[in-house]
């Protein structure tokens, strides 16, 4: 029986096969779902030329019924397959990195903040050798008054306050991750 892809000249190879196609589509549709979990703002740097595309995606946001958000998404993907998803991808992997050095800043503070608590007074040097400009006194009195807290079970305002002056002095220092 003769094969109609070989009898039009064209090599099996060239098609790509049903799973493939469905992977692709599935791609785009998380491509899309990740555009769906963007605040605004974060949609507004995503390059997308396809006003169709962007209305869709704002709309499915305000759409609750699970079915009827799946059915959007592959709507959504199928208005992707007309474009190049390269530089949305490419988009939404930098505003993931930005997001993960975020985090990773704020956990630093947060192990830099245990530190000094557990070693006291004398943790202040660790803030100093870090951020030389630092305030000692305050830093100091941060302490000391964190130390009182903890004897007399107090909430840890001391802490809250010394967390953000080491937010301060990172950002000062431009010091992100």
């Amino acid at each position: 029986m003769p094969d109609f892809l070989e009898e039009e000249g064209l090599e099996r190879d060239d098609a790509p096969s049903k799973s493939a196609r469905k992977r692709h589509m599935l791609a785009l549709q998380a491509i899309g779902e990740s555009l769906l979990n963007l605040s605004e703002k974060q949609l507004a740097q995503i390059p997308i030329d396809d006003e169709r595309l962007l209305a869709t995606v704002r709309e499915a946001r305000l759409i609750h019924s699970k079915s009827a958000r799946k059915r959007h998404l592959q709507f959504i993907g199928k208005l992707m397959r007309d474009i190049d998803p390269a530089p949305i991808e490419q988009a939404l992997r930098q505003l993931d990195n930005v997001r993960q050095q975020h985090a990773d800043a704020f956990h630093q503070l947060e192990q830099l903040r245990a530190a000094v608590l557990e070693a006291g007074p004398g943790g202040v040097e660790l803030v100093m050798t870090r951020y030389p400009a630092a305030d000692r006194q305050q830093l100091r009195q941060l302490v000391l008054q964190h130390q009182r807290e903890a004897e007399k079970n107090k909430p840890p305002a001391a802490s809250r306050k010394l967390f953000r002056y080491l937010k301060e002095l990172q950002q000062d220092y431009g010091d992100t991750g």
